[in-house]
C-alpha cells in the first residue's frame, strides 16, 4: 500500500476541488495561516484543526502502520 505525507493529500485534494488555500480555509472554518502551514508539512498541528479539513473530503486522522524496525536499529 502507497502512504502519501498528510501535506501532499490536503495539497492534492484542494487542486482536485480547484480551491484556492484561501477558499479552503473559509469552507473549513480554519485560518489561511493553518492551511498554509499544513501544506508546507508544518509538524506540529492541532489534530482537531486538521480533522476539520479533512472533512471537507470525506477523511480524518487515523493511525496507520509503521515501520517499528526503523527505532530499534
Amino acid at each position: 500500500m502507497d502512504y502519501i505525507s498528510l501535506s501532499k493529500y490536503v495539497k492534492q485534494m484542494r487542486k482536485q476541488y480547484r480551491l484556492r488555500q484561501i477558499d479552503l480555509s473559509e469552507k473549513s472554518g480554519v485560518g489561511l495561516r493553518f492551511v498554509r502551514d499544513l501544506e508546507q508539512g508544518k509538524k506540529t498541528l492541532r489534530m482537531d484543526k486538521v480533522n476539520q479539513v479533512l472533512s471537507l473530503f470525506g477523511s480524518e486522522l487515523s493511525p496507520a502502520p509503521m515501520d517499528r524496525n526503523k527505532f530499534f536499529e
